[in-house]
């Protein structure tokens, strides 16, 4: 078990449930944390913090211990003359909309005439996540 405070380097390969490649750090330094921040999903920290140097392992991260279950409140229209008049609005873009909170990314998921559909789930919320694990290093 890796103590926490522990810096750690980690390549992995996240997949979706049909294969699909979300992420990666292939051809990419790895990526770089400390065990107990909560700065990576907590289910990626946990199998990292009970791995060796050099051992690779696959883990299935449900999807509530990863971004959660997608939620229909999160999922909003607004009018469509609410976007800049320069924009090219597609499905899947991303936009940032400002709230008392501060500023949330949203996504595009659906153009109407009128209206458009913005998503603010996170984009893999619903999703379990697969990893391949590489332990790189522990300072």
């Amino acid at each position: 078990m890796i103590d926490a405070g522990k810096t750690v380097k980690v390549h992995y390969k996240g997949t979706l449930a049909d294969g699909t490649v979300f992420d990666s750090s292939e051809g990419r330094d790895p990526i770089e944390f400390v065990i107990g921040e909560g700065s990576v999903i907590p289910g990626f920290e946990s199998a990292v913090s009970e791995m060796d140097v050099a051992e690779t392992k696959t883990i299935t991260i449900a999807c509530a211990d990863a971004y959660g279950e997608s939620r229909d409140e999160m999922i909003g229209q607004i009018p469509r003359t609410n976007l800049p008049d320069d924009m090219e609005p597609e499905v899947g873009m991303m936009l940032q909309m400002n709230s008392p909170e501060g500023s949330i990314p949203v996504r595009i998921v659906e153009l109407g005439e009128e209206m458009v559909t913005l998503d603010a789930n996170h984009p893999l919320a619903g999703h379990d996540l697969t990893f391949e694990l590489t332990l790189v290093e522990i300072n």
